[in-house]
């Protein structure tokens, strides 16, 4: 009887499936009335099925989240061709299982497995009815001879991907040099001269980047951006430790997707080491230099199902020591005067870094993350100056006197960034929204004391003068940003919008101090102000691939304005630039045999920041008297480049590009004349706009791996400046030809030594205009004006050994020495009809420093019951 009703059933269930694929009053096979082609007005499988089964790993443990979507086989009634339609999705549970119902029965479905690290794996099944089991008790009840709907798939095995896994596992050599449409990258890994280091050590070893004395870097003779993670930063390279590093982004012409201020000067983006892999893992450093600076570095990462947690931490102590001398002739009024002096600065203090990030996948396609960054640091600079005065057309007597500043410097940097990304279902749409806050104090107090010599020096002591200089900053940084990219048929659309918001207030007082101690405030040395900051931007870039060539067209709007006071004098100043274009093109095409052609035009502005703008002078420090121009207006660049890269075997790669940069009223540093408030004469540091600038230059960078021990990278770079001061007191600097040459040698010895070596060397060269300062308040004393001066030339040698040891390499030992020959003098001449000048400084040469690293942590993804195999997962903010 059982069997009977089953044959029945079965029978009844497919009459009434066949006679439902075939519309009302006609045969089957006869092909239907009117419009819908064949099997117009049929009617689908019921979608009254289910699928179940559950998903382990090769070893048989369960794998939660793992991305399971059913899709069915169709016919597309206009191409007549078969493709495949999502019908279910889900995600596993923490114990493996999946559930999915209301499946089309009767029809050939497909189920596809994904996880990040496992090979994808597609299941073909189909939902026939089956007699359920039979169970006790069910004798005599003929509905439990039903037939079920239900499909299990049993336990599935995902297999690794042992090419995905094999950045985990595999010690795969990263390509040194990666040439994307505006950016060159740089995978600064293995460069282990900068081994507990800074991001400023980093700077020296990457191709295009030149580093002064001063940690202040250029690229191509101009002053670029800095960026951390695609994001400006309040960081000085001194700040971000070299171990946390992963690659270094140039853009020597960015695109309309960035922020046009800066000028033509490019963009340096640092992106920092990230790690998202399942279960947890660090490392940990520390270092001691051969002046007593210690370092350390500490950083931990833990990922478990949709959390990803990073603590980074820091600690950088400094023993710098430098000696300069100054030989300047001064032509004022009817008195000229010759000044030679020396100087021993050293500059004892610490700093230390924390970070701690948060990512939470809320979906596979929705992530949120949040980090917060703390700095700290305190300096104690000492300057011992012997300074020799002659006053050649008066016939006074030489001068002797010796200038004792002792300073604190103390500055907290506290920072909030907070970001979404969301991947829409259209495949490449996405949406960012990003936000970052950071705010910072800084205290300085510095005391000047100069003792007058009644002869030469160590004679008897004639008189002294005290100057006290106290001094408090707080600059906050806000930037609120959105982007948004969309594939539209071939074309790649991208827009956003950005605010920026600065504010700064600054307290300076300048205190005498008498014979007593008693103090008395100077309003000559007294710079108090406040200003505001604003920065609105709008872009739209259209970016696409036509077999090979491809082309970006993208198009900036900015407006800004700002606002200050200054409070010393009630002085109120404030100024808007209406909205301006700025445009930028980047055409590409790829030829035979790994060949690559690029060219490149943009447009960029750099407006002039408040303490430039305000007329107030600064007589705080006599060597260093500042004002600024009120007259200054923004300066436009408009940057041309076209660049060629070959790629050889073995990842060879041969770039070389030619570039043009024409600036229109170049804001620079000048010296002029004036009188100070006693009726002396005087030079002042001020700034003006000159009629214009330009450079022009070719680039070539190599990297080669010669063997499998032996890999090079070579970067040449020769160029044409000149600054046109003819609208200015004296006439324009001849055009000078300039060339720069890096050098970086890798080899990897037996029993896990590896050595490298690099080699810089800097011809003559104009100095470059608005270096960044990275400080608060008035520029230092050191660098000299751009219009009036050049840098002679230089070069400097580093060497590093590294040994590693342990299972898998996990620790090792590096010991590098920095200018080995003591030959990284920075020397500047500076003339004007004022003055002329030669400056000459070597900061801490020969700086042995030794390194113990230990790398640790569990990378298995079988660490946690609870996984989320979307290991990698969306990039967390400033990605």
């Amino acid at each position: 009887m059982r069997k009977l009703l089953l044959t029945l059933t079965l029978f009844l269930f497919f009459a009434s499936f066949a006679m439902a694929q075939t519309p009302s009053g006609q045969a089957p096979g006869a092909k239907p009335a009117g419009p819908g082609g064949p099997g117009a007005g049929a009617q689908a499988p019921p979608s009254i099925g289910r699928a179940y089964g559950k998903i382990t790993d090769s070893t048989g443990q369960p794998m939660g989240q793992v991305s399971a979507l059913v899709l069915k086989t169709t016919v597309d009634p206009t191409t007549k061709k078969k493709k495949q339609v999502l019908i279910k999705g889900t995600e596993t549970k923490a114990n493996g299982e999946f559930d999915l119902e209301d499946l089309p029965i009767a029809s050939q479905l497909t189920l596809k497995l994904s996880a990040t690290g496992y090979k994808p794996q597609d299941i073909n099944f189909m939902i026939i009815p089956a007699a359920a089991a039979a169970k006790p008790g069910d004798q005599g009840n003929p509905m439990a001879a039903l037939p079920s709907f239900s499909k299990d798939l049993g336990i599935v095995k995902l297999t690794t991907d042992t090419k995905e896994l094999s950045t985990v596992t595999v010690s795969a050599k990263t390509p040194a040099m990666r040439l994307d449409m505006d950016k060159k990258v740089f995978n600064v890994d293995r460069n282990i001269v900068s081994t507990g280091g800074t991001a400023q050590d980093v700077m020296r070893n990457v191709p295009s980047v030149n580093v002064d004395i001063d940690g202040n870097v250029s690229l191509r003779g101009a002053s670029p951006t800095i960026f951390v993670d695609g994001r400006p930063t309040t960081l000085s390279l001194d700040q971000i430790p070299a171990d946390a590093i992963e690659s270094v982004e140039v853009m020597t012409n960015p695109s309309a997707k960035y922020d046009a201020s800066g000028g033509g000067s490019g963009i340096i983006n640092i992106i920092l080491k990230k790690n998202r892999k399942q279960g947890y893992n660090g490392s940990i450093s520390a270092g001691v230099d051969s002046r007593g600076g210690v370092n350390s570095l500490v950083g931990l990462n833990a990922r478990q199902g949709k959390v990803n947690l990073s603590l980074n931490g820091m600690y950088n102590g400094m023993r710098g020591k430098t000696v300069g001398n100054t030989d300047r002739y001064t032509y004022l009024s009817d008195t000229t005067t010759h000044l030679l002096q020396n100087d021993l600065q050293r500059n004892i203090g610490h700093f230390m870094f924390g970070q701690v990030g948060l990512d939470y996948f809320v979906t596979n396609k929705t992530t949120v993350s949040a980090s917060f960054i703390k700095v700290h640091g305190t300096f104690k600079p000492t300057d011992v100056s012997d300074i020799q005065t002659d006053s050649l057309n008066l016939g006074k007597p030489t001068t002797y006197s010796q200038r004792r500043s002792n300073s604190e410097r103390t500055f907290d940097v506290n920072g909030v960034q907070v970001g979404m990304k969301h991947l829409f279902a259209k495949e490449g749409e996405q949406l960012t929204a990003d936000g970052s806050t950071f705010w910072v104090t800084s205290h300085s107090s510095s005391l000047y004391t100069t003792d007058y010599y009644t002869g030469a020096p160590g004679s008897a002591v004639n008189y002294t003068t005290r100057q006290l200089v106290l001094g408090t900053a707080d600059p906050a940084f806000t930037t609120f940003q959105t982007d948004y990219t969309n594939p539209i048929g071939k074309v790649k659309l991208e827009a956003g919008l950005r605010a920026t918001f600065q504010k700064l207030t600054n307290y300076n007082d300048t205190y005498v101090i008498g014979k007593d101690g008693d103090s008395t405030l100077t309003p000559y040395g007294t710079s108090n102000y406040t200003s505001i900051s604003r920065v609105y931007a709008a872009y739209i870039n259209l970016s696409s691939t036509i077999g090979k060539f491809g082309y970006s067209l993208g198009l900036r709007g900015e407006s800004s304005n700002y606002s200050g006071d200054l409070l010393n004098t009630k002085q109120h100043f404030h100024n808007s630039y209406p909205i301006t274009l700025f445009p930028s093109l980047f055409l590409s095409q790829k030829l035979a045999h790994n060949q690559e052609l690029q060219l490149s035009a943009t447009r960029k502005v750099n407006r002039p920041g408040f303490f430039q703008l305000i007329p107030y002078t600064d007589y705080s420090d006599t060597l260093n008297i500042t004002r600024g121009n009120p007259d200054l207006v923004p300066e436009f660049t408009n940057s041309f480049e076209m660049s060629y890269m070959k790629t050889f075997p073995h990842s060879n790669t041969l770039l070389i590009s030619g570039y043009y940069k024409y600036t229109s009223n170049l804001m620079t540093r000048y010296q002029d004349s004036g009188v100070n408030p006693i009726g002396k004469p005087v030079l002042i540091n001020t700034y003006e706009n000159a009629n214009n600038a330009y450079t022009v230059g070719g680039e070539i960078t190599s990297t080669d791996n010669i063997t499998k021990w032996w890999d090079i990278t070579a970067n040449f770079n020769i160029y044409n400046s000149h600054i046109n001061t003819d609208n200015l007191k004296q006439a324009s600097q001849d055009a000078l030809w300039s060339w720069f040459g890096k050098f970086n040698s890798n080899f990897k010895l037996p029993a896990n030594f590896s050595i490298q070596a690099t080699f810089i060397y800097q011809s003559k060269t104009n100095i470059p205009a608005n270096q960044q300062q990275n400080q608060f308040g008035p520029p230092g004393a050191t660098t000299q004006t751009a219009a009036q001066g050049y840098i002679k030339a230089f070069y400097g040698f580093d060497m590093a050994v590294k040994k590693t040891f342990l299972k898998n390499n996990a620790a090792s030992i590096t010991a590098s020495m920095s200018d080995i020959f003591r030959n990284r003098w920075s020397n500047q001449y500076s003339h004007s009809p004022y003055f002329a000048q030669q400056y000459d400084r070597l900061k801490d040469p020969q700086l042995f420093r030794v390194v113990f690293a230990y790398r640790f942590g569990k990378m298995d993804l079988n660490l946690f019951k609870r996984k989320d195999m979307n290991s990698q997962g969306p990039p967390s903010l400033g990605n």
